[in-house]
């Protein structure tokens, strides 16, 4: 794929989030968004900086009030904005398997039984019958809330389940746009789960040459240079919420650094995270893609991003790392 081929795909689903969002966000209106992903993972960073990124440029607007899960205030929220509709960050943590999102999600819900409460894109994913039917009753009682999903399965399941607007929508991370790769160091690398939603354990003594890493793993020293920056940001004569929002800010942008740095590493990868399946469109480098615990790459190709070259569904490791080998190969040959 070349680099404009690339960021014509980039352009489409941004316009496609675009489509979505645009009924639900007006100009004049404040928003709140809530559950920031202050975690390691850097791909929740990335769909962070994406809704960040989407409305800054569809409407020059940051939000008026934001949270984590554990500093969230109901009433510093309508103290803040009485009206408006309310956010709640996207991932691929609708269901059980994370369970401490989904009832943050549902206290939200409750909470705020007359307020718009609008969900951006997820992956649903559910194991236990009494934990859906939960949920199933949660939103069938709030009325008025929009629950956008990242796969055609999921919008299946939740207009089966769920009594809510159910929409398809693309990752909030493409709204980030393209972004320019560093130089690699290794022909291939293979970015393999290490939680919950790994399949198996991957082994890789086969490729002694091929390092395997994951990018959950964050030094002292990045978190306390976020620390810094978010203790720089209280100094400036800003809102306090706006000081809040920076101080977030500088942390998913540490984050999400880190991650394109470690990616980057490879002239190709392999991996079974799907945000690194979607930064790599972003950098344009060619990926092997394996799939999670319950088929969210897959699902998520299958509606959005499996036409790009850049990405093969790989059957197994070694046929993912075989096709890395040749693709990193391949842009070693100067073109004729």
């Amino acid at each position: 794929m070349t680099l404009q081929s690339n960021q014509v795909l980039i352009a489409k689903l941004d316009n496609m989030i675009h489509d979505c969002l645009k009924d639900y966000i007006s100009h004049d209106e404040p928003l709140a968004i809530l559950d920031f992903p202050d975690i390691r993972n850097c791909g929740d960073s990335a769909i962070w900086l994406g809704e960040m990124a989407y409305l800054k440029r569809r409407y020059g607007k940051r939000p008026t009030y934001v949270s984590r899960i554990d500093d969230f205030s109901p009433e510093q929220l309508e103290r803040t904005m009485p009206t408006g509709p309310i956010f709640i960050h996207g991932g691929g943590n609708f269901g059980d398997i994370w369970d401490a999102h989904q009832d943050f999600r549902e206290r939200v819900l409750e909470r705020f039984p007359n307020r718009q409460v609008i969900q951006f894109p997820q992956s649903i994913h559910y194991k236990s019958q009494a934990r859906l039917d939960e949920s199933a009753r949660v939103i069938g009682r709030h009325k008025n809330f929009v629950l956008l999903v990242r796969d055609e399965e999921s919008k299946e399941f939740a207009l089966k389940h769920f009594d809510c607007e159910v929409r398809l929508c693309p990752d909030m991370a493409f709204s980030i746009g393209a972004i320019q790769a560093e130089e690699p160091e290794f022909p291939v690398l293979a970015m393999l789960r290490s939680d919950l939603e790994k399949v198996g354990d991957a082994n890789l003594s086969a490729y002694p040459d091929i390092p395997k890493e994951d990018w959950t793993t964050e030094s002292a020293r990045r978190v306390r240079i976020s620390k810094a920056l978010g203790a720089a940001t209280a100094l400036l004569a800003l809102k306090p919420a706006e000081v809040r929002l920076r101080k977030l800010d500088a942390a998913a942008h540490n984050r999400l650094g880190r991650g394109i740095r470690q990616i980057s590493r490879g002239r190709a990868l392999v991996t079974d995270r799907l945000h690194v399946h979607i930064c790599s469109i972003l950098l344009g480098r060619p990926h092997a893609v394996l799939d999670n615990s319950y088929g969210k790459i897959r699902r998520f190709m299958a509606a959005f991003s499996g036409g790009t070259d850049l990405a093969y569904r790989a059957t197994s490791l070694d046929d993912g790392i075989a096709w890395a080998r040749h693709q990193a190969d391949q842009t070693l040959v100067p073109a004729a």
